[in-house]
């Protein structure tokens, strides 16, 4: 396995991130302050590249993550490796994670799915994931992949992280509004700010 060591720009909140193991080869580029231009997403999972384009687009942020795997096994590693792969890119462009907001949320609906998010920024580990998702499959991406894969991105970044699907009875509106409500919530919790951020004066 070859993992290489992450590249930022403290200044300009950038990180690269490029992980090689027997399952996966994965890239990534993220600038959190992209203001959502477009990058290349490319997982090979169709659904998966759909909602981290949602996620990008939304909280406003530039995003590149280029994957290959062994998806003729199925799409576990693949989607475990790019929620590693994101994490990381999240952490090291967040730096010390002076000077933002650090807190976020968001009500986020599509058609009739309601999905409510609450982000922290501190680097404490800690996911709450509840998608009530209904189908065992989404296109080509496992109901239970999904929230892996929000589960494995906060616990590698790491960050605090609660999604709560409200509502909905379709499940790819669920899913597209959690990620939605995901988005607007890190872009709330990524702006920069000049208030104290926490009473222990860290965020590490």
């Amino acid at each position: 396995m070859t993992l290489s060591k992450p590249t930022m720009n403290r200044g300009d909140r950038i990180s690269s991130f490029r992980r090689v193991t027997r399952e996966t080869s994965i890239t990534g580029f993220l600038d959190l302050d992209g203001d959502g231009r477009k990058g290349i997403v490319r997982t090979g999972i169709g659904m998966l590249d759909h909602m981290l384009d949602a996620l990008s687009t939304h909280a406003r942020i530039r995003l590149d993550l280029e994957a290959t795997g062994d998806l003729v096994v199925d799409d576990h590693h693949v989607v475990e490796d790019c929620a590693i792969a994101l994490g990381r890119l999240l952490g090291d462009a967040l730096g010390d994670r002076s000077g933002i907001d650090r807190f976020g949320w968001a009500m986020v609906p599509l058609d009739e799915a309601l999905t409510r998010v609450s982000v922290d920024l501190v680097a404490r580990p800690s996911a709450s994931i509840d998608l009530d998702l209904r189908r065992p499959v989404i296109g080509t991406l496992a109901s239970e992949n999904a929230v892996h894969f929000l589960e494995t991105m906060a616990l590698t970044a790491p960050f605090t992280l609660h999604v709560k699907v409200l509502e909905g009875r379709n499940d790819h509106h669920r899913l597209e509004s959690a990620f939605k409500s995901m988005a607007l919530a890190l872009r709330a919790a990524i702006r920069p700010s000049d208030a104290e951020s926490s009473t222990k004066g860290t965020l590490l």
